[in-house]
């Protein structure tokens, strides 16, 4: 018996935390599943109106009458005739239909709300983060403070493998964006008009996504930058380290003063 009932939580669990991939994988299978029953019920449907017909022509038919003549002067079966001798077959795919709307309906809410506590949690995790800078941007002197942030560039550096795969061109620096871990090449004057482009595009329209800011500096967008970016409560705005690649090459780290939000967007768009 606690077998059974250790089996029965697991399985809970399992359900509850898969419960939006369960409901959508329902919704496809309902799916493909209505239009197949929706495919037989039409094709009984057809072969039982057509014997039906028939039989009220064979009722109705006399001898100096043809069947294609009988057939044609025959009044129009009503829809509420109709319904009520092919009805009956239509109920299973009605049925899986409104199971599968509902199954659709439902992930969607709670995807919704999943992403409404991930904001919730990353808005609070930024705010933290932010204190606790603030806190020890207090305690430290400029220069203490600034060294450690070059301490923690790095570090970060030398956990992120990839350095020697960048070509470093003439006039550009070897480059590491430490909020997504990607190297590149870059110059400062680059990097400044990309900060200064994004910013232009915030004050102009309200908002800008990260995304926006790693274009503007030849970088593809990821998953993370499409979610999150700035608005005019909080401008774009770097902090620069110098540290030395995992092959001892100079490397400008960087990272925001500010990270960008997941709810950058403005209510009234």
């Amino acid at each position: 018996m606690q077998f059974f009932g250790e089996m029965h939580k697991r399985v809970q669990h399992l359900i509850k935390e898969n419960a939006s991939t369960l409901l959508t994988a329902g919704g496809v299978v309902g799916t493909v599943t209505t239009a197949v029953l929706a495919g037989r019920a039409g094709f009984k449907a057809a072969v039982i109106l057509e014997e039906h017909t028939h039989e009220r022509v064979m009722a109705d038919i006399d001898p100096d009458t043809s069947y294609e003549q009988a057939l044609h002067h025959l009044d129009p079966l009503s829809k509420t005739d109709a319904v009520k001798l092919v009805g009956v077959h239509f109920l299973p795919p009605t049925l899986t239909c409104s199971a599968t709307v509902a199954s659709i309906i439902m992930a969607n809410r709670m995807s919704a709300q999943k992403a409404a506590a991930l904001a919730a949690a990353y808005g609070l995790a930024e705010g933290r983060l932010n204190e606790y800078k603030e806190k020890v941007a207090e305690k430290l002197s400029p220069t203490k403070n600034q060294q450690l942030e070059d301490e923690l560039a790095q570090d970060q550096v030398d956990k992120t493998p990839g350095a020697n795969q960048i070509i470093v061109v003439d006039g550009e620096v070897l480059c590491f964006d430490q909020p997504t871990g990607r190297y590149f090449r870059s110059t400062m004057e680059n990097i400044n008009k990309a900060v200064n482009a994004t910013n232009a595009e915030i004050l102009h329209h309200d908002y800008a996504s990260a995304t926006y800011f790693y274009e503007e500096l030849g970088m593809p967008a990821t998953t993370w930058t499409d979610d999150v970016g700035w608005n005019t409560d909080h401008l774009l705005d770097l902090k620069i380290s110098t540290v030395m690649s995992e092959d001892n090459r100079p490397c400008i780290a960087l990272d925001f003063k500010v990270l960008p939000k997941m709810d950058f967007i403005p209510k009234h768009y």
